[in-house]
């Protein structure tokens, strides 16, 4: 993977409480990546360290190859940053907040202009660039902290929490801005809405209690690979629940069988519960031709995102 973030065995404390234990991970170019974790978990932590506003306690991380502790200047201008509470000079017009960005930037002259432009353009600002910043609505100020956080076309994007307080359409409205611009950088995201990683993200990264719980794509976090509902239908005949039952639970791999409420009419439906190294599938299929039965449906069960994370983060 090429690596645009690389943290290692990273650990923050603030005197005795320690906030990151220990955290590795990596997001490669043009990843959008969901970080999760409930309150206290470190993922504040973490991206502060990452956009260099905090030193860690131990540990190295890296952006696009530049080490943040080392040379924190360098490493930030390669990545935007929109923090969680988005401070914004209210009082001041969208294209004076962005143009002042610009030049704290240190964008030359001759480029502010179009980078101005460009960054109202994608993010939906074009008939507010004249307004007063504290007379836009939350969805038009985050839109703005987006401006900001895209001004200098930074490789890397770190949003802190970019949906918070927005109303349901607001909501649509930064989801959709985030997933076109993780078409061509790097995103990592913080969120308490999990449904926006489902939506939105490619990968997400769970955390609790300053450590790594889980890091994958949404579709494998929400998989149980250890149920099968499985649904059959006897060919030319009847089959007796009972001696199907025992074959299934006699199949190499299988833990547990019950029945199941069935699918369709004439169907018989199970649900199999295979150990954690096992995987019954092919056993399965052998058996219901040895039977001559009709395979009505067979899939894994898929549990929610919000069980996922229940069940990682609480203790």
């Amino acid at each position: 993977m090429d690596a645009m973030i690389h943290i290692e065995n990273l650990t923050k404390s603030y005197g005795a409480n320690q906030a990151v234990r220990g955290i590795s991970f990596e997001v490669g170019k043009g990843q959008v990546v969901g970080f999760l974790g409930p309150n206290g978990a470190g993922k504040s932590t973490t991206m502060k360290v990452l956009t260099g506003f905090l030193l860690p306690t131990s540990g190295k991380v890296t952006v696009k190859g530049v080490e943040v502790e080392q040379d924190p200047v360098q490493a930030r201008r390669h990545i935007g940053y929109l923090p969680e509470n988005n401070p914004l000079y209210e009082e001041m017009m969208v294209e004076d907040y962005l143009g002042y960005v610009a030049h704290m930037r240190g964008l030359p002259k001759d480029q502010q202009r179009k980078a101005i432009k460009d960054a109202v353009d994608r993010c939906g600002l074009g008939d507010k660039r004249g307004k007063d910043i504290g007379e836009l609505s939350k969805g038009y100020r985050q839109r703005v902290g987006l401006a900001q956080a895209i001004l200098h076309n930074p490789d890397i994007l770190v949003l802190d929490e970019p949906t918070t307080g927005l109303d349901p359409n607001q909501v649509v409205e930064i989801r959709n801005l985030i997933k076109e611009l993780g078409a061509e950088k790097t995103v990592l995201m913080s969120t308490h809405i999990l449904p926006e990683v489902q939506h939105t993200c490619s990968r997400a990264i769970i955390i609790a209690d300053g450590t790594l719980k889980a890091d994958g794509a949404p579709s494998t976090l929400t998989a149980d690979g250890n149920t099968l509902s499985v649904a059959v239908r006897a060919r030319g005949g009847d089959t007796k629940v009972d001696e199907l039952l025992k074959s299934l639970r006699a199949l190499p791999g299988v833990s547990d069988v019950t029945t199941a409420p069935a699918t369709e009419k004439g169907a018989l439906s199970f649900t199999l519960v295979s150990k954690s190294d096992s995987d019954p599938r092919e056993a399965l299929f052998d058996l219901v031709i040895d039977q001559k039965l009709v395979l009505l449906g067979l899939e894994r069960r898929t549990i929610s995102l919000e069980e996922t994370f229940r069940k990682l983060t609480i203790s």
